[in-house]
């Protein structure tokens, strides 16, 4: 049985679950508040804080686990990342008061105590930057810090750098970019045994939905003569297929994979050169 050890609550948590669902990996609880439940055939899901989930699973705890990059690296512990998943994304950001002088890194240096919640994070770049600061461990509402005289600096969390402005707040430096990862042991996939099997079961599970996202499928008549333009609308992964119409006399029928994107715009183009019968096609897994 390989666990996965799953983020318990937040969006974090919502967005992990609807992939694996995606994925045909649903969750059965057996109760509301469950810690466990079952995936399905060889998986087996604990639901733990996302920022517990590096050390369970560096210490065998778990096989493998979803959390953000942002939490990995802040464990300091040695896990592989195995697919990234690509929701989640935010930014470790070191950030001072609008009125404090601190514009660069090299101001930053001279803060002598900064507040924070990722104090291993914080700690690694302030010496990268020659600062010996006081590094202020705090619970959270890292950025209220500054004006309570705490600290010049606070190292903390954003998406947008929204929050970090309303509270008069001004970004210094990026220490990292987070999103979340599904991670692993070092090695873990090369042991050959039945874990191992099944964890790249999961990966091929995951990344299949991951790479049908943001993609539809296009299906449309289309001149014979025209199938040169056709290449240029429609690359698709390897160029369209193509494919005889049962009495099509000069028509013959295209299928691609296509950016959702500008999809109007493709669809716009196919009209121009005498497309009909156009369908476009939601994709649940795509495989290379």
């Amino acid at each position: 049985m390989l666990r996965i050890a799953l983020p318990n609550k937040g969006r974090l948590a919502d967005e992990t679950r609807e992939l694996f669902e995606d994925a045909g990996l649903d969750v059965r609880m057996g109760a509301h508040r469950a810690l466990t439940a079952s995936l399905g055939g060889e998986f087996e899901a604990i639901f733990v804080r996302a920022q517990d989930i590096p050390e369970f699973v560096a210490d065998g705890a778990a096989d493998t686990g979803v959390t953000g990059f942002d939490l990995v690296s802040e464990s300091g512990r040695e896990l592989e990342t195995l697919v990234d998943l690509g929701f989640g994304r935010c930014r470790l950001v070191a950030a001072a008061r609008e009125d404090s002088g601190i514009v660069a890194p090299p101001d930053l240096a001279r803060a002598r105590r900064v507040a924070t919640s990722f104090p291993r994070s914080a700690r690694r770049y302030l010496d990268t930057i020659g600062s010996t600061a006081e590094v202020v461990p705090v619970s959270g509402a890292a950025e209220i810090a500054p004006h309570l005289g705490i600290a010049e600096a606070v190292v903390d969390l954003t998406s947008t750098g929204s929050t970090l402005k309303v509270n008069g707040l001004r970004e210094v430096a990026t220490l990292l970019e987070s999103t979340a990862r599904l991670v692993t042991r070092p090695g873990a996939l090369e042991t050959g045994d039945a874990r191992a099997l099944a964890l790249r079961d999961l990966v091929a599970a995951l990344t299949s939905v991951l790479r049908a996202r943001g993609q539809r499928y296009l299906m449309a008549n289309v001149p014979r003569a025209k199938l040169d333009a056709v290449r240029r609308v429609l690359p698709g992964i390897n160029g369209p297929t193509v494919t005889e119409v049962m009495n099509g006399g000069g028509l013959v029928a295209v299928h691609a994979v296509v950016p959702s994107q500008g999809l109007y715009r493709t669809i716009a183009e196919l009209q121009t050169i005498g497309a009909t019968g156009i369908l476009v096609t939601r994709i649940e897994r795509l495989l290379p």
